[in-house]
This record gives structure tokens, sequence and C-alpha cells, in this order.
């Protein structure tokens, strides 16, 4: 077996895991009360309800957010930056343009994103492999 094959492999093996991993994580998460299931697999929880407007798909958002896995390893987070991030809807993933368009701003929700609303079969980083699941805690701060 060669190199390319030997990584094929290794690859394959860890987009299965991954996604047996976060179906678990899902239906454990998913049976709290407070927890929203929508139609596409995303998960939400809200922990601040908001009383702002809503972005539309096309608009751009001003947030902070902390991006892990659902091992809890860190990934990402504007807020450890402490600068929150702007950018527009239709340019995130699809986990992240769906849930945004339902909070009003000033709310701050959990979001578990299963991976054909996140990256899919990508390999993006080390934190985050093939078909992985990821949890953000989003804040909505305003629509510009």
């Amino acid at each position: 077996m060669g190199v390319a094959d030997m990584l094929f492999k290794r690859k394959k093996e860890l987009a299965e895991k991954n996604l047996k991993d976060g179906k678990e994580y899902m239906e454990e998460y998913g049976k709290r009360e407070s927890v929203v299931q929508l139609p596409s697999g995303l998960q939400y929880e809200i922990i601040t309800e908001g009383d702002g407007a809503k972005p539309g798909p096309k608009s751009t958002v001003k947030c902070h957010y902390h991006g892990t896995t659902i091992s809890g390893k860190v990934f990402d987070s504007s807020v450890k930056r402490g600068t929150p991030a702007s950018f527009p809807l239709n340019r995130v993933i699809s986990g992240w343009t769906e849930a945004l368009q339902l909070m009003p701003v000033g709310s701050k929700w959990r979001l578990i994103i299963p991976p054909h609303l996140a990256y899919g079969d990508q390999e993006i980083s080390k934190e985050i492999g093939p078909n992985s699941t990821l949890v953000f805690e989003v804040e909505l701060l305003d629509i510009k």
C-alpha cells in the first residue's frame, strides 16, 4: 500500500469515526428540553434571547463567537481575540446562515452544527477533521 492509499484510508476512517461520534453527541444533546432541532439537522439552544431585528440571508452581521469540537477543543474564538467578527451571511457555513437568520440582535445561542451544514468531508485543520460536528456559542451584536 502506497502513501497516498494510506492517507486516503486514514481520512476515510477518521471521517467515519467523526460522523458516528457527531451523531451520538447530537442525539444526547438533543434530549435536553431547551434544545430545538430544525428539519435540516441543526440544533440550537437559546442562552439569551434578544429583541432586535433578525438578519436576512445576505445581511452582514457583527457577532462574537466561540467555536469548539464536540470534545470541547477550541478551534476559533472572537471572544478570545477580544474583537467581534463581521461577515456576510452568504459567505459562511450554511449552519451559520440558517441559525443567524432566526436570531434577533442581542441573542446568544449555542449551535450544534452537523457536518453537512459545516465543512462536510473536508479536513479544514488539525482540530476540524472530515465530517466534524461543530459547537458554537454565537452572540449576534448587530446587523450592518
